[in-house]
C-alpha cells in the first residue's frame, strides 16, 4: 500500500485526459489488497479516473461505469493485481456492499459512491474525492454539461483505522 506523497492531498486537474493520466500513474504503484474509495457527484470523473487505473495496472478492458451490475472483475494482462470495480450507488447498505464477497486481499478494490458504506471493508484506504464545476448560482448542471472538458478537483488522503 505504497502510492507516492505527492498525489495526497488536492489538486486541480483540467481535463479528461490529464484525469486519466494520473490514474495511470496511480494505478503503476498500487498493489493486491488496496481499496480506494471514490465520492463525487455524477460527472466529477470518478470513472475516468479508474480507466486510467486499470490501464496502469494492465488488466483487461473495457472499463466502464459498473452502475447497472454493480461489481465488475478486470483480470490483470500482466500477472498483476487483478482490479474489481464497484459501483455503490444503487446500493443501500453496507450489508449489501459485504454480501458482494469482494475479493479485497488478492485484488485492487474501486469502489465508486462508497463513502459511509465501504469503511468496515479494511482496516486502510485511499480515501479519493473528485469534485466538478457547478452551474451559475452554484446549481448542478444540466445532463448535457456532465460531461464537459472542465476542470475537476482530485484529492487524495489515506484513511486508517
Amino acid at each position: 500500500m505504497s502510492i507516492d506523497p505527492a498525489f495526497l492531498g488536492r489538486r486541480e486537474v483540467a481535463t479528461s485526459e490529464q484525469m486519466e493520466r494520473l490514474g495511470v500513474r496511480i494505478g503503476e504503484q498500487l498493489e493486491a489488497g488496496d481499496l480506494l474509495i471514490l465520492t463525487g457527484p455524477l460527472g466529477a470523473g470518478k470513472t475516468t479516473f479508474t480507466r486510467g487505473l486499470a490501464e496502469g495496472l494492465g488488466v483487461r478492458g473495457p472499463v466502464q461505469s459498473p452502475t447497472f451490475v454493480i461489481a465488475r472483475t478486470h483480470p490483470s494482462l500482466v500477472g498483476r493485481a487483478p482490479l474489481v470495480h464497484v459501483d455503490a450507488y444503487r446500493l443501500g447498505s453496507s450489508a449489501e456492499l459485504d454480501d458482494l464477497d469482494l475479493d479485497l486481499t488478492r485484488s485492487v478494490v474501486v469502489i465508486e459512491w462508497g463513502r459511509g458504506m465501504a469503511e468496515d471493508l479494511a482496516d486502510a484506504w485511499w480515501d479519493i474525492e473528485l469534485e466538478r464545476p457547478v452551474g451559475r448560482d452554484g446549481d448542478d448542471l444540466d445532463a448535457s454539461e456532465l460531461d464537459a472538458d472542465a476542470p475537476r478537483f482530485f484529492t487524495m488522503s489515506r484513511v486508517e483505522r
